[in-house]
C-alpha cells in the first residue's frame, strides 16, 4: 500500500469539501450538466464550475461532449484506486469489531 501519493493526496483533499461530495453523489446516478449538477446548491456557475475542475484535477470525474452538451460522469478507474486503498482499512476495522462482539457474546455468557 502505497503512503505517499500525490493522486491521492488531490483525491481525498477533492472529497474534504461537502459541495463535492454531494456532485459525486448525484454524478453517482450518472452523468449530468453543470447547469444540472447547479440545480440543489444557492451557488453560481463560475462557482461550481470551480468545484468540478478540482474534482477533474483529482481525476474523480471527466467531461465529455455530447453535441452542445458537455456532461460529467465519474471516473471509475480513480473510485476503484480510492477503494482499494481504503481496503485493507475495512478489513481491519470489520476484523476488530468481529472480535469485539465475541468478547462480549463471551462475557454476556459468563453472566449467565
Amino acid at each position: 500500500m502505497a503512503i505517499e501519493s500525490p493522486h491521492l493526496d488531490r483525491t481525498f483533499a477533492a472529497l474534504s469539501d461537502p459541495t463535492r461530495r454531494a456532485i459525486l453523489s448525484r454524478l453517482a446516478l450518472g452523468e449530468a450538466t453543470v447547469s444540472e449538477l447547479m440545480k440543489p446548491f444557492p451557488f453560481t456557475q463560475p462557482t461550481i464550475s470551480r468545484h468540478l475542475k478540482v474534482l477533474e484535477e483529482a481525476g474523480l470525474i471527466e467531461g465529455g461532449r455530447d453535441a452542445q452538451r458537455r456532461p460529467r460522469r465519474l471516473n471509475a478507474r480513480t473510485m476503484k484506486e480510492m477503494a482499494d486503498w481504503l481496503e485493507p482499512f475495512r478489513q481491519m476495522w470489520e476484523s476488530r469489531f468481529d472480535n469485539l462482539d465475541r468478547h462480549l457474546a463471551a462475557i454476556n455468557q459468563q453472566e449467565k
